[in-house]
């Protein structure tokens, strides 16, 4: 199984770059004037061209990028005036953090409300529940973070509106509002997951057979009920995963955070092709990976899932 995803990775990486790559030199205008700024002259905007190899055909200018992204060089940003592997060092913690952070936060938050919901369909909680995270799911991004920020930041004061703060406890404090507001566009699904499988496990006959066979109603919630039911949610997580990476990029600028999604963003209005590149296939290997970390998780908690993913 994991021969053959890793085999996938590399066709959809190498899609991945062919898609990047010619999107970029798709946006009108020069990059030169971009990056020069008022430092522009056409000896030097000569150079930059030359350094970019946009001087030459573009089927050469992908395979140079390929040639120098097997050897581990993204290129120089003129922007940063580094190497853009050294630009996304400097901005990656922010960003894994956060994501860690975030799908933490939504489990904690989804995986006791989807169970109960499930539990007591119909009941004050599941109503609540349902309106909240479909209200909460509706918002983008973007929207639902402003609101926290003058909601906890601005009118009651709780937490800082931007940075990144010092130290785990600074990480935890600062990143809060951010990480709030991925999890719970990102619960959503998981809330509603949980909750479709705990309600048809609860209708299946072993449970049945437990209860007849004098089981305590508390042992076949944990050991039957519940394990059971997160089987599903197992690999919702990872493919939603894809969600909550993508949603960083927008909650970072809101939150003016230092990590990858402001870096990308303010790569892209200043045409700095090397780190946007590199950039995007990061997120793409992240993507990937998870994915295929969530395949091999649900294949060792359910062995039929590996029989099928064998097949």
């Amino acid at each position: 199984m994991v021969p053959r995803r890793l085999g996938h990775l590399v066709l959809i990486l190498f899609g991945i770059t062919l898609v990047t790559f010619f999107l970029l030199r798709l946006i009108p205008g020069n990059p030169a004037v971009a990056i020069l700024g008022n430092r522009y002259t056409p000896a030097a905007a000569a150079a930059v061209n030359h350094t970019l190899g946009l001087d030459r055909p573009v089927w050469s200018q992908y395979w140079l990028f390929l040639t120098h992204l097997f050897q581990g060089n993204l290129g120089f940003s003129f922007f940063y005036n580094q190497p853009a592997t050294t630009v996304i060092d400097q901005h990656l913690q922010p960003t894994l953090f956060l994501v860690v952070y975030s799908a933490l936060l939504a489990a904690v938050i989804s995986l006791p409300i989807g169970f109960v919901s499930g539990l007591r369909r119909g009941g004050f909680l599941d109503q609540s529940a349902r309106v909240f995270f479909t209200l909460s799911f509706a918002m983008p991004g973007f929207w639902l973070g402003i609101i926290l920020i003058l909601i906890f930041s601005v009118r009651v004061h709780w937490f800082p509106i931007s940075g990144y703060g010092a130290g785990i406890g600074g990480h935890l404090y600062y990143l809060f509002l951010p990480a709030l507001t991925i999890a719970l566009g990102f619960s959503t699904v998981l809330v509603r997951s949980l909750r479709t499988a705990t309600i048809t496990t609860l209708q299946a006959e072993f449970i049945d057979t437990a209860r007849m066979k004098g089981i305590r109603w508390s042992q076949v919630l944990r050991r039957h009920v519940f394990r059971n039911a997160v089987l599903a949610v197992v690999a919702v997580y990872g493919v939603n995963l894809a969600y909550l990476i993508s949603t960083t990029v927008l909650v970072e600028n809101v939150f003016s955070l230092p990590g990858l999604g402001t870096l990308l963003v303010n790569s892209v209005s200043s045409r700095d092709y090397p780190v946007v590149q590199g950039v995007t296939l990061l997120f793409a290997v992240l993507i990937v990976l998870i994915n295929l970390l969530a395949d091999v998780t649900q294949a060792a908690l359910d062995p039929r899932v590996a029989q099928e993913i064998g097949e």
